[in-house]
């Protein structure tokens, strides 16, 4: 089966003479007709036996994000019957006992078994179960220092600072400009505290996504000339704990679950 990235990798196979005796009216019509699987690229009388036979079947896609983080967590969860799950509770201060593993996400109660089954009360998807088991697999058991940095200042941070914002900041700024119960939803649903630190903002709550990685998201209210400011901060020793892919997609959950929680309250 060959993989089709795009459209366009399929345009280069055909002749380009927008003869339209596949009955589109171009050869790039053509091929995203072929693309979105409406059209066999057989259509075209044009193509070459060879192209045929490695073409002219059904192609195989790239995943989508959501199939990715898919498959990233069913290959987490292989991992995790070959590991200790006693000695794992004791260095990330979690609980183990009938053979499950339970620790804190967002305050609620994450089990994990010896085959790597998980359940909670919380909804499992992706998005949450990616970073907890790349924590429980990989997380050093750091204590958190209390010194807040960015997201820029993390190991891996940099290259991936700019998406963070567009990704994760912004979007939560948006909620928050919008959804006036936002903070207080923090607060009560996923556990969170009110917190006075060294950052001067007008709102300051520390959430738990994870008993050792905590994280700071601070507001700013907007002011007469001044458009309002959201920033999301991490204790110095997150990165011990959790890699920077699993602390993207982690910040990522929780933008998404805010989303659907405004939306529920009749918000877009």
């Amino acid at each position: 089966m060959a993989r089709i990235n795009n459209p366009m990798e399929i345009f280069k196979l055909l002749p380009g003479s927008n003869c339209g005796e596949c009955r589109q009216k171009t050869c790039l019509a053509f091929a995203v007709a072929v693309f979105k699987e409406q059209k066999s690229i057989r259509e075209c009388p044009y193509v070459q036996p060879d192209v045929i036979s490695r073409y002219g079947g059904k192609t195989e896609k790239p995943n989508t994000i959501d199939e990715d983080k898919a498959e990233a967590v069913e290959a987490l969860k292989r991992k995790i019957p070959s590991i200790d799950l006693a000695e794992t509770a004791r260095r990330l201060q979690a609980e183990f006992a009938d053979n499950h593993l339970t620790i804190k996400v967002f305050g609620k109660n994450f089990h994990v078994d010896a085959t790597g089954a998980l359940s909670s009360d919380i909804h499992i998807n992706a998005w949450v179960a990616f970073p907890v088991l790349n924590y429980i697999l990989n997380g050093s058991g750091t204590t958190p220092t209390g010194i807040w940095i960015t997201f820029r200042e993390l190991n891996g941070g940099p290259p991936r600072y700019a998406h963070f914002q567009q990704r994760c900041e912004k979007p939560l700024k948006r909620l928050a400009d919008t959804y006036t119960d936002l903070f207080k939803d923090m607060l009560e649903i996923f556990d969170g505290k009110q917190n006075k630190g060294h950052i001067d903002s007008d709102v300051s709550i520390v959430l738990y996504p994870l008993p050792l990685f905590p994280i700071q998201i601070n507001y700013w209210k907007p002011e007469e000339g001044l458009e309002s400011s959201l920033h999301i901060h991490f204790d110095s020793a997150s990165d011990k704990n959790l890699d920077i892919e699993s602390i993207y997609t982690m910040c990522e959950g929780i933008v998404a679950m805010f989303e659907k929680i405004s939306l529920r309250h009749g918000l877009k």
